[in-house]
């Protein structure tokens, strides 16, 4: 299943991101994709969103921990 790490700031998730490529290299480096929501007329308002698949619940409790120091919050995709 695919989990979602949404940030505020692009930086934020591209960083979330080579974090995650380097503790789970078998997993690659999770893509990070730009999401409007829906009826959102400022772009300035869109989230980046770390989409990060094969996770089990062990690495999804450190997961959680980085995502909390980037003010971010993971959903299920």
């Amino acid at each position: 299943m695919a989990e979602l790490l949404v940030f505020a700031e692009r930086e934020d998730a591209e960083e979330v991101a080579e974090t995650l490529g380097e503790w789970f290299p078998e997993l690659g480096v999770p893509r990070v994709v730009r999401e409007t929501l829906a009826g959102e007329d400022d772009a300035e308002d869109a989230q980046w969103v770390v989409v990060a698949e094969g996770l089990d619940e062990a690495a999804l409790a450190k997961v959680d921990e980085l995502v909390e120091r980037y003010d971010g919050w993971r959903e299920a995709g």
